[in-house]
């Protein structure tokens, strides 16, 4: 991305945490902790996906072991950097670096967006077509919806980030945060600004919103059936997986929309920073064990792993 002429910042200052040594060192064990722990969560789930014909073979399961690399990514994106900023507080980061962060947190975010989005559809095609199910959530067509949605994670997000880089930044260069989020990066900008922050909000509500939308209505229609089915014991079983991915979409959903959506949200520094954490760490942390960890299939998958594992041990 190159500057506008009249930049003049090369580098901004990430304030991180105002908290003191003790505290700085509890977070920084913490988030050490988390960021290691939702890596093997998704690695376990993607290895098992991978190795188990059966699970391998299912659509659903074909999307969340790609969901797991997407998450990885993108806690990626950001804790590295916050565990090393607390490690080592000085928080510098170039121009360059700043917006190349903001760009792919907000790709994978917006790619997050669509994932869960094409989950909820093949939950809808599960659940209320299942005669053509497996016709139209084919392998093939699982993983050209896979592609579609990473293609449109990251296109989405070009003219935007592209929009803001080219403002001129003349001073001061500190950002009140841990990352770069456009916020803060925009509070910085030297006037005029002209129709950039707007152009940016009604951007980011708009692929907020149409996702919403297409997900409610996806599982709105999914519920009806269910309270239409005379199978109860079929109703169980469908209605306790729609219900874990009820939960890991108000998550997101929740956290990303108290961010972005409520009038006020980004002044507020601090408050800013714990829903972000939230976002950004806390969810694609549980989001592994509310989707797959506690799922049956996914239990008799790892214990079937775990089986031949011993048994190849004990035969040795």
């Amino acid at each position: 991305m190159e500057l506008a002429n009249a930049t003049t910042v090369h580098e901004f200052i990430l304030l991180g945490f105002k908290v003191e040594p003790e505290k700085r060192f509890m977070l920084l064990v913490v988030f050490t902790i988390l960021y290691i722990l939702t890596l093997a969560e998704n690695i376990t789930i993607i290895l098992l996906v991978f190795v188990d014909a059966h699970l391998a073979q299912i659509p659903m399961y074909i999307l969340l072991s790609n969901f797991s690399w997407l998450e990885m990514c993108y806690v990626s994106t950001t804790v590295p950097r916050m565990i090393f900023d607390l490690a080592f507080p000085h928080g510098i980061i170039s121009f360059h670096a700043c917006f190349l962060q903001f760009y792919i947190l907000f790709s994978f975010g917006n790619t997050e967006f669509f994932f869960l989005s094409a989950m909820a559809l093949d939950r809808y095609l599960a659940i209320c077509h299942p005669l053509h199910y497996l016709q139209i959530m084919s392998r093939n067509s699982c993983y050209c919806l896979v592609a579609v949605c990473w293609v449109l994670g990251f296109l989405g997000y070009i003219p935007p980030v592209t929009l803001i880089s080219k403002l001129s930044f003349c001073g001061p260069n500190i950002i009140d945060h841990f990352l770069c989020d456009p916020g803060p990066i925009l509070s910085l900008a030297c006037p005029p600004l002209g129709n950039v922050p707007l152009v940016f909000q009604i951007h980011a509500n708009a692929l907020f919103l149409v996702n919403v939308a297409f997900v409610v209505l996806s599982y709105g229609i999914v519920i009806v059936t269910l309270l239409k089915s005379s199978n109860q014991g079929s109703f169980r079983k469908a209605f306790s997986t729609i219900s874990m991915h009820l939960i890991v979409v108000t998550l997101f959903y929740g956290s990303v929309g108290g961010m972005y959506l409520i009038p006020g949200g980004e002044n507020q520094a601090e408050l800013t920073k714990g829903i972000t954490v939230f976002y950004a760490a806390i969810t694609p942390f549980l989001n592994p064990m509310i989707y797959c960890l506690r799922n049956k299939q996914v239990k008799e998958a790892l214990g079937r792993l775990l089986g031949r594992k011993l048994s190849s041990l004990i035969t040795e």
